[in-house]
């Protein structure tokens, strides 16, 4: 796969070799991803929502791909012929892909949104904390207008933590800009595993709370585990797992408690801000700690819980059955998150799923089994042999 994500030559191209692609689309790629075109992207998000899950994410796989000089000479980019080339051949790409996703999407959905695929200008301001440049910051604010009139809400992915502060100031400024005191359209990502991140995240609900709006929290444990710095990481998963639940429960309860704190400043001054609230996690027992918490009742925070295609299946698919049996509970809103583009354009996004979530990839070996035990036990029933 790895060979197939980063090769040029042609005969390895799924988009061009039609055995190759033949075979990675009906095994691979039908696993994780919604479909090459219009039609199979619609037809996957109707199959999806048909068997109970609220909506999906949906991402646009294409990215662009730098050379080893681009990546070098990221500071030409700002201006001149260069800034040109970048505006026509990165951010137009990338801005129309991402608006044909918003109109792929239905009301309630959602759309993630990566920068880096923007290219070189987007890299240059991350990697420098600087606002976007002119051309990518109109193309960000066209597809927030059409997300606002279309009734969907926008995920900003998080990325390594050598753009992440980037990511994180524009997460902000484009709450503060698009969301309201009642709705988010704009979510940020914030990933548990981080040592900073209730540091960050109080932050950011204190600027929701003095700026009257809604706060949106995609809340994930964290996906850079092989290339972030390890000093900047928990220690053990144990702590990670700890950070992830404590986090997640004073967000649904909108309550000032460890790990969130205010900063000294704003302890007085910032009242808790209404926040929305996307769980994403493959982990069950997080997943069970937060229907417990909206079945307790009193839970002003809006929450969904989203778990990647082809991962966790089983996670979802428990969501999607509970309160079939118990009429006083609600079911809890879960999604799906799957990316589409050509297979060809998907397989670096595959690539990154096998690198970023081998525990996953261990979860979707124990869904085999435990579909293998279920199908072997209703094989018995048939032929009266009990359980």
């Amino acid at each position: 796969m790895s060979l197939l994500a980063s090769t040029a030559h042609p005969v390895l191209n799924p988009d061009v070799n039609p055995l190759l692609r033949v075979f990675l689309k009906k095994t691979f790629y039908a696993q994780f991803c919604a479909g090459e075109n219009v039609a199979e992207v619609r037809q996957t998000i109707a199959s999806l929502k048909q068997i109970g899950f609220a909506g999906v994410i949906l991402g646009y796989a294409k990215e662009v791909v730098l050379t080893d000089s681009q990546m070098k000479g990221l500071e030409s980019c700002i201006s001149g012929s260069v800034a040109e080339e970048c505006v026509r051949n990165e951010i137009g790409p990338w801005a129309a892909g991402t608006k044909e996703t918003v109109m792929l999407a239905s009301p309630g959905d959602f759309v993630a949104l990566k920068f880096t695929g923007a290219g070189r200008q987007a890299l240059y301001a991350l990697s420098k904390r600087l606002p976007p440049p002119a051309a990518l910051a109109s193309a960000i604010d066209d597809i927030c207008e059409l997300a606002v009139s279309r009734g969907i809400r926008l995920l900003f992915d998080a990325e390594q933590q050598a753009l992440q502060p980037g990511i994180d100031d524009w997460s902000l400024e484009y709450m503060r800009k698009y969301n309201t005191l009642d709705r988010a359209v704009i979510f940020g990502t914030y990933q548990a595993y981080l040592k900073a991140t209730p540091t960050t995240l109080s932050r950011h609900l204190a600027a929701a709370s003095q700026g009257g709006f809604t706060l949106g929290v995609k809340l994930v444990r964290g996906a850079y585990l092989g290339s972030d710095p390890r000093h900047l990481i928990h220690d053990t998963k144990a702590d990670t797992d700890s950070a992830y639940d404590s986090i997640a429960e004073a967000l649904m309860k909108q309550q000032w408690k460890t790990p969130l704190q205010p900063s000294s400043s704003d302890r007085t001054s910032s009242p808790f801000p209404n926040v929305a609230l996307v769980l994403a996690t493959h982990n069950r027992e997080s997943v069970l700690k937060g229907r417990t918490l909206l079945s307790e009742g009193g839970i002003k925070t809006d929450v969904a819980f989203a778990q990647l295609q082809g991962m966790a299946d089983e996670v979802s698919c428990e969501l999607l059955t509970t309160g079939n049996e118990e009429a006083n509970v609600e079911r809890p809103r879960a999604y799906k998150y799957l990316v589409w583009g050509t297979t060809g354009e998907c397989m670096k996004y595959l690539l990154r799923r096998a690198h970023e979530n081998r525990d996953a990839v261990q979860r979707t070996r124990s869904g085999r089994d435990a579909m293998r035990t279920e199908l072997l036990r209703r094989v018995k029933g048939l032929f009266g042999l009990g359980n």
